[in-house]
């Protein structure tokens, strides 16, 4: 059970950035060139790095590409796109299939949010947890969350990670990446997040959530509680520990 107190401490510690991960840990952090079968891969490799390794949190980069444009016909600081809203919101989804390698399917439609100066969201889990009522239960739950960072902020804004202490800060383009579910479909605790306040600037975000139905043979699943999952086989973590 979270300690409200504690988490409080570590929430602020982690949006300023000063929690360090230990060197056990950080050696094991890569980046490469993402390269396979998939057409679009075969044209632009992606640059990837990874930001914490089981769970592994992943970072996409230069996946977007444009920008946000102001509408002078409304101000909202949430929406959700449908593939069939625009084509550029249907390109967004075979990008996001070319580089997870999951089926779209039953995927979520495009979630895009703004949060401005205060703007934050407390530490959640984005998959379902007992007593919540899911979106659809044919397709199963949020296997993976694709969380697209469309502007840089100017100060603030972090995506943390409290309970393995990984902050990570906005960059434009990119596309941070992590699987909420184990391979047995449970979910795994330590995907709980937070969104930290905007001090200066404005945050734009989309969310892309994947969900069970359609990876049945793309991910199959696991019989055992916890296991590796992502691209490869990793072994366990050493854990975070905060000074």
């Amino acid at each position: 059970m979270p300690n409200p107190y504690l988490d409080w401490i570590v929430y602020q510690k982690l949006c300023q950035g000063e929690i360090k991960l230990p060197s056990t840990m950080a050696k094991r952090l890569t980046c490469q060139y993402l390269t396979g079968e998939h057409p679009f891969l075969r044209y632009a490799a992606i640059k990837m790095e990874y930001l914490y390794r089981d769970p592994d949190i992943v970072m996409y980069y230069d996946v977007l590409t444009g920008g946000v444009k102001p509408a002078n016909f409304r101000i909202s600081k949430y929406g959700a796109l449908s593939d069939k809203a625009s084509p550029t919101v249907a390109q967004v989804s075979r990008r996001v299939s070319a580089f997870t390698n999951f089926d779209m399917s039953s995927a979520e439609p495009l979630q895009v949010v703004n949060y401005g100066i205060g703007g934050h969201y407390t530490p959640h889990y984005d998959y379902y947890r007992p007593n919540e009522e899911s979106i659809t239960d044919e397709d199963g739950d949020r296997i993976a969350t694709v969380l697209f960072y469309m502007s840089d902020v100017a100060q603030g804004g972090a995506t943390v990670f409290l309970d393995i202490g990984v902050s990570v800060f906005p960059v434009k383009g990119a596309a941070l990446v992590w699987m909420n579910l184990h391979r047995s479909g449970e979910g795994d605790l330590a995907t709980r997040h937070a969104a930290c306040p905007v001090l200066l600037g404005s945050k734009w975000a989309g969310n892309k959530w994947l969900h069970e139905s359609g990876q049945e043979f793309l991910r199959p699943c696991g019989l055992e509680y916890q296991s590796a999952d992502m691209h490869l086989k990793l072994p366990r973590n050493v854990p975070t520990t905060i000074s």
